[in-house]
């Protein structure tokens, strides 16, 4: 079993930035891929990014790319998500998940975090 909790959310205008933590407890950490997802209000959880387990590989959404940045500290069992140059699209809750394959469909990872809000205003 892997625990995952979720930090670092908030409400945020456009244009700027947030930092989310997900920390884990429970098994090997730095065994698992760990990806970011989001869903919106009426909406399907969808993909927003995922990590190796080394950290040597990264892939985002396209709706993402060169604004969030998917990072891992295997010593302190954490995975970020730095957010910059936020929308309002982007509002939704984020949830940090851990799959064994470097995997986009959510369907597929085995452990959930709880989800924090990211809210952002115009």
């Amino acid at each position: 079993q892997v625990q995952l909790v979720e930090s670092g959310g908030g409400l945020v205008q456009a244009g700027g930035s947030l930092r989310l933590s997900c920390a884990a407890s429970g098994r090997t950490f730095s065994s698992y891929a760990m990806g970011w997802f989001r869903q919106a209000p009426g909406k399907e959880r969808e993909f927003v990014t995922v990590i190796s387990w080394s950290g040597g590989s990264t892939y985002y959404a396209d709706s993402v790319k060169g604004r969030f940045t998917i990072s891992r500290d295997n010593a302190k069992n954490t995975v970020y998500l730095q957010m910059n140059s936020l929308k309002p699209e982007d509002t939704a809750v984020y949830y940090c998940a851990a799959n064994s394959r470097l995997i986009r469909q959510p369907d597929e990872y085995d452990y959930w975090g709880q989800g924090t809000q990211v809210t952002v205003s115009s």
